[in-house]
């Protein structure tokens, strides 16, 4: 087994997991993964290749998709669950030679005689490569975007192109033009659905024995191992399916809509309709650097430009998707011409929205849909929707996020896009009104706005990070009414400031909503917090009676409600979010070391257990301090009986063999120092704390 084998394997459907079934003499060699950051460990000597030598190899044969070594078939019996794994036959290999041989000869054949307006056979555009637009294959030598796919997937998705422009050319000579054009666009489409799963970056899903797709996330990163489907076969990423989906949705559309519609392509800073044109305005803006929408087209772009040049001639008027005017923050690189920074994207949506008002009536509407968790982005379309000269009247959570796409527990990520519905801030002859708004009147007004709205939000289901970004309509209709809000000195209240606000009456608002029949102002503020800090993640959540823990980039794994470990990880939000949250209760972040943890753009709530040293040992000694400011090597999590043994050990604090807590400073911490003793079942010293003590007799605890 060579380096070949460990960077580009195909076939029928592969899996690297599978090699254990099919190599009986290396079936005892544990398999947990060949490649990690980009460096590739063979499995039989143990040998690694550093990434950069990965790199030189792959850029000498583009990637490894054109000749990359076929290692196993996977098949399916009739009438029989599950799959078959085998090793590839003399005649396998000997399609995947006659293959490329004809893939060559059609490519030869095309040069002559060029697709279209003088196009290759298979796409010959260069990939743009970007560090920010998270398309990485470059690197690793896929220059142009034929380079993605393997020879039988090229080949197959040339064929699909010719047969569709065949096909529509058929239909105009016993049809007319219109037909013929409208059924070559909707199989131009199924030709590029079909393209997501002939890519060579279409990994095999072992779990579920299925052939996953190219955009399994919004980037194009290098695919060690990759799976090519069977285009007439029974199962995922088959025609058949493909062509179901565009069929749906065609018949879905017809029976929706009654009357014709217009599709034009257009800058949203030049709009081609008329002024007060349009009833209704529906956007969905972009974040900032989160998807490079521009970039990521292309993939499809360039197999479109192939079957539709004659039915929709722009198509090849460019190489590729314009990039230029794409309202984003960019990163500048020798083949791009593109320099776009943050003064760009907000200056450019400011123009959008303004655009958009232009078009629209005096008594339209305009809904923009929006799911960023960065309270940074928020800002920027706020702001941007606020100077361009309309009045926000509403936000409202609408769930369109997939449960499989969320990384919702730990993580302040919003399970729902948050519709802001807005208005023309217009007068009768369509001018931008310029009213002037009091800020002592504005920030007076908004508490019992947000009042208002928490309950009815809680009502609905809409907690957390949701509720927050849903209270933003309301409060900013305030702001908004007006052209601008003057302070009692003259100056002009920013947006920005107004955010710090709102921020704070939510906070406020949320907590007395979470503690409807208790006092919470007696509460200290690490309590407050933390109270907030769990609300606005949604609270953590059992799951079959196993408790979740959360990892910090969102992943799961599952540990029994066993008294010896509590959760170790935390839970993160956005440092920007934490710390006005913190900000609103009255709180600087900063200063509540004991229960956050800020590292870069993130801040993390200490789960229990990791405070177990600071509720019951010397935390403030020098000695803790000295052990804090040292960069230690990550070990692995002890557990809570350890962990206590250890403190016991060296606390002075022991009666009859067994630690005797000194109660906390704060309410939450006796109830964290009660949680680890009845977690740890150290039931005497929990008695001992709560009766003897007396920890218990505080109403707050």
């Amino acid at each position: 087994m060579d380096f070949d084998i460990l960077v580009k394997q195909r076939d029928g459907w592969v899996s690297q997991s599978h090699v254990s079934n099919l190599k009986s003499e290396i079936s005892h060699l544990s398999f947990d993964g060949t490649v990690k950051r980009g460096s590739a460990t063979c499995p039989c000597c143990g040998y690694t290749t550093p990434v950069a030598s990965v790199r030189v190899q792959l850029k000498k044969r583009r990637g490894g998709a054109h000749d990359a070594r076929l290692y196993a078939v996977v098949t399916m019996r009739v009438g029989e669950q599950g799959r078959l794994y085998r090793q590839p036959t003399n005649a396998d290999r000997d399609a995947v030679r006659r293959t490329a041989d004809e893939l060559k000869r059609q490519q030869s054949k095309s040069r002559r005689n060029p697709v279209g307006r003088g196009l290759s056979l298979v796409p010959d555009e260069l990939i743009l490569p970007n560090e920010l637009r998270r398309i990485s294959v470059p690197l690793y030598g896929m220059a142009c975007w034929g380079d993605l796919f393997a020879p039988r997937q090229a080949l197959a998705l040339a064929t699909l192109a010719r047969l569709v422009r065949e096909s529509r050319d058929q239909l105009r000579r016993e049809h007319e033009a219109v037909l013929a054009d409208a059924v070559g666009t909707c199989l131009g489409l199924v030709v590029g659905r079909q393209s997501e799963f002939q890519s060579s970056l279409v990994t095999w899903t072992a779990g579920g024995e299925f052939a996953g797709r190219t955009f399994v996330r919004q980037a194009l990163g290098m695919v060690w191992d990759f799976c090519e489907t069977n285009l007439w076969a029974d199962a995922s990423g088959n025609w058949d399916g493909a062509t179901d989906w565009v069929a749906r949705v065609v018949a879905q559309e017809a029976a929706a809509h009654s009357s014709e519609g217009h599709v034009e392509q257009a800058s949203a800073t030049q709009h081609p309709l008329p002024d007060d044109s349009a009833v209704a305005i529906v956007t969905d803006p972009p974040y900032y650097d989160a998807v490079p929408y521009a970039y990521l087209s292309d993939f499809f772009f360039v197999w479109q430009k192939r079957i539709l040049n004659d039915t929709h001639p722009n198509l090849s008027r460019e190489d590729c998707v314009p990039k230029d005017a794409e309202i984003v923050v960019d990163r500048p690189h020798q083949l791009s011409k593109s320099n776009k920074g943050i003064a760009f994207y907000e200056c450019e949506l400011q123009k959008a929205f303004a655009e958009c008002r232009r078009v629209l009536r005096p008594d339209g509407v305009c809904t923009i849909v929006f799911a960023s968790k960065t309270t940074s982005s928020w800002e920027a379309i706020l702001k941007a929707v606020v100077d361009a000269g309309w009045t926000i009247t509403g936000s409202w959570p609408i769930d369109t996020e997939r449960g499989s796409r969320m990384a919702a527990q730990g993580q302040a990520r919003l399970a729902s896009s948050v519709h802001l519905v807005c208005r023309p801030r217009e007068d009768a002859s369509g001018a931008v009104t310029d009213s002037v708004g009091e800020w002592r009147d504005v920030l007076s007004e908004l508490p019992q706005r947000i009042h208002e709205w928490m309950p009815r939000l809680a009502a609905e289901g809409v907690v957390g990070a949701d509720a927050i970004f849903a209270c933003l309509g309301p409060a900013l209709e305030i702001f908004s009414r007006y052209r601008r809000v003057e302070k009692a000195n003259g100056e002009t209240a920013t947006l920005r400031e107004y955010l710090e606000f709102v921020w704070a009456a939510v906070s406020t608002e949320a907590l007395s909503s979470i503690f409807k029949d208790a006092d919470a102002a007696g509460l200290e503020p690490d309590a407050r917090l933390t109270v907030m800090w769990l609300w606005t993640l949604g609270g953590g959540a059992a799951v079959d009676g196993k408790q979740q823990i959360v990892e910090g980039e969102g992943e799961e794994s599952e540990s029994p409600p066993t008294t010896s470990r509590l959760p170790s990880t935390g839970f993160m939000l956005e440092y920007d979010a934490a710390r006005k949250i913190a900000q609103g209760l009255g709180i600087h972040l900063e200063q509540s070391d004991s229960i956050v943890e800020v590292k870069g753009d993130k801040a993390r709530l200490l789960p229990v257990s990791e405070r177990t040293r600071h509720l019951f040992g010397k935390d403030e000694d020098g000695r803790m301090k000295a052990e804090r400011g040292k960069r230690k090597k990550q070990i692995k999590q002890r557990s809570l009986f350890e962990e206590l043994d250890e403190v016991e050990a060296e606390a002075e604090n022991v009666v009859a063999g067994e630690l005797k807590p000194q109660a906390g400073e704060t309410v939450l911490d006796r109830v964290h120092q009660s949680m680890i003793l009845f977690a740890a079942g150290r039931s005497e010293a929990l008695r001992r704390f709560l009766v003897d003590d007396g920890a218990d007799t505080d109403a707050r605890f």
